[in-house]
């Protein structure tokens, strides 16, 4: 008899520790504008052959409800506004080949390696997304609710 109890309060004792456990969370929140930031203390070095090497990045912004893809060529360290809408895009900088060595980002070359983009794009006048495109890595880009980003090319200065 003192086994079967045993037993019963072993039982019990699971059973009200499964039960504790099954408390449900509440989902975890992410501000889109947040994702992709440049974390503070990091730096973004842009080397002057790779400054005199590029003068543009092309980045296409997909317009969901329309379904339709157009392509801006903007200037880096110069911003464009998106015809029919309130968005603003500003490029500040331009890696060709993207390397974080630390808290500094640069680039290992001039070719087109893991080209990135810097970017500040704003609604309203409000910041709504501030850090990297990829053009190697699309599906990582900042997605908008009417809106989707990709770093799709760069234009050499020569």
């Amino acid at each position: 008899m003192p086994r079967i109890l045993f037993i019963v309060a072993l039982f019990l004792s699971a059973v009200l520790a499964g039960c504790q456990q099954n408390e449900q969370k509440p989902p975890l929140k992410i501000d889109a504008a947040k994702s992709h930031v440049t974390k503070k203390g990091t730096t973004v070095v842009v080397p002057p052959s790779a400054k005199n090497a590029w003068k543009a990045v092309k980045i296409a912004v997909i317009d969901k409800a329309n379904i339709k893809e157009t392509v801006y060529t903007i200037p880096i360290g110069s911003s464009i506004s998106i015809p029919e809408s309130s968005m603003n895009i500003e490029v500040e900088a331009f890696l060709p080949a993207f390397i974080m060595e630390g808290s500094v980002m640069t680039t290992s070359s001039n070719e087109l390696k893991n080209p990135g983009a810097k970017v500040k794009i704003t609604e309203k006048g409000n910041i709504i997304f501030k850090g990297w495109l990829f053009a190697r890595f699309p599906t990582n880009t900042f997605m908008h609710p009417s809106y989707g980003f990709t770093l799709v090319d760069a234009v050499p200065a020569k």
